[in-house]
């Protein structure tokens, strides 16, 4: 999921509408309702159109997604990802707010990670106690019968 960047990049080929809502919804691995959810909630900027109205995304707005998609898996709430957004639109003099927002979800995610850690580590204990009593509750083999 996402897009690479290239170091020396196009901004107009970047910047063009290229891939229809199915082909984003593809690409990015959100439904196509949540495109168009977001899109309307004003998580998207400005998604093009072609010459019939229907949506086309770009390689940027693809980036967008997969960042956006990752702010969702650090527990993010959409309303902070909307406060992001236009703290984005609102152009590089918000971007101290942008850093501070971004060490905060470091912050979060490092907690969840060790919260995980240590869940993991009752998960082994059981798992490994569970183990000992499944193979005390095992039969004897028996003896092989030779004739």
């Amino acid at each position: 999921m996402g897009v690479t960047v290239p170091q020396e990049i196009d901004q107009t080929e970047y910047e063009r509408p290229r891939y229809s809502i199915g082909e984003a919804a593809e690409r990015s691995g959100l439904s196509r309702d949540t495109l168009r959810w977001y899109e309307r909630i004003g998580l998207m900027d400005y998604v093009g159109r072609d010459s019939g109205g229907k949506r086309r995304f770009s390689d940027r707005d693809l980036n967008w997604l997969h960042l956006i998609s990752r702010l969702r898996l650090t527990g993010m709430s959409v309303a902070d990802m909307l406060h992001y957004a236009e703290l984005v639109r609102a152009g590089d003099v918000t971007t101290p707010q942008r850093l501070q927002m971004f060490r905060d979800t470091r912050a979060d995610v490092l907690e969840r990670i060790d919260e995980l850690r240590q869940t993991l580590a009752v998960l082994d204990h059981k798992i490994t106690l569970y183990e000992g009593r499944v193979a005390t509750m095992q039969p004897a083999a028996e003896p092989a019968v030779h004739a």
